[in-house]
């Protein structure tokens, strides 16, 4: 049976060699699920947010010496992996030519669609295809505050946006998608 999680115990035995890789494979054991939800509902295909996932833990092992602990290990952690998805997203774009506006949210709507892992039902797929056509910091927004039931504050660290931001980009992605669905209505 595993211990308990303990945050400020993983960070200690983080910073010590004898314990860093147990400690790791705590904080891989523990963020997982949640990360690779986030960078899925960032690039879509789960092969990608699989691939996404594995670089964002690849990168903050590299960098765990880094971590002074200021912030909490989650919001570090949906930093690497936000960078990530974006580094991502950006190099794919760049891969198939397509521009940052309507053609790369087809893109995306695109990978939704034939995305064989998602399972959801036909609400589900409209209101992600409504989420795909969001620019991309209002997506991230939307994405980090309705799913993730993250608070502004820790996304402002994560994101390094003032707080008053976040929520107008929070409050204009929530209108937009309520307009995708009253065109259809």
């Amino acid at each position: 049976m595993r211990a308990v999680y303990d945050e400020a115990t993983i960070v200690e035995q983080l910073h010590h060699p004898d314990s860093a890789r147990d400690a790791f494979s705590r904080v891989i054991e523990h963020y997982s699920s949640q990360l690779y939800w986030h960078i899925r509902r960032l690039v879509i295909d789960h092969d990608d947010a699989n691939d996404v996932l594995q670089n964002t833990f690849i990168k903050a092992w590299s960098s765990i010496d880094n971590f002074r602990g200021d912030a909490q290990l989650m919001t570090w952690l949906y930093k690497i992996a936000t960078n990530e998805s974006l580094t991502f997203l950006n190099k794919k774009k760049a891969r198939l030519g397509l521009s940052l506006d309507e053609e790369g949210t087809e893109a995306l709507v695109a990978d939704l669609e034939s995305d064989r892992w998602f399972n959801g039902d036909e609400l589900q797929v409209r209101l992600q295809q409504a989420i795909a056509t969001l620019p991309e910091k209002q997506r991230i927004v939307f994405n980090m505050r309705y799913y993730d039931e993250m608070k502004y504050e820790a996304m402002s660290e994560i994101l390094g946006t003032s707080v008053g931001a976040l929520k107008a980009s929070y409050h204009h992605a929530v209108k937009k998608i309520e307009a995708f669905f009253e065109q259809d209505d």
